[in-house]
């Protein structure tokens, strides 16, 4: 994850640097300072703040251009059935 997609991630959800920390459980400080894109720090408290943003409906999108995106269940897009729900009556 890039300090600009968590930029934009934090964007589309609405959420302050503090929101992400808090829901983290991280500082704050930190989140500013990764964001800024100063400092080294430590994978694995990169994949703390990528994990958060995952859980709360963000899709990081790798690529020529990285960037992120709302999932669809996020958007409000039909996930349609799931699998634990199908049964005969779903095909009727």
């Amino acid at each position: 994850m890039t300090a600009a997609q968590c930029r934009g991630a934090r964007g589309l959800l609405g959420w302050s640097a503090a929101d992400l920390a808090g829901r983290s459980g991280l500082d704050e400080g930190f989140v500013q300072t990764f964001e800024s894109g100063t400092g080294d720090p430590a994978s694995g408290r990169i994949e703390a703040l990528r994990s958060t943003l995952m859980r709360a409906g963000i899709v990081f999108t790798d690529g020529a251009t990285p960037g992120v995106r709302l999932s669809e269940q996020q958007r409000g897009g039909d996930e349609g059935t799931r699998l634990g729900d199908l049964t005969t009556e779903n095909d009727r």
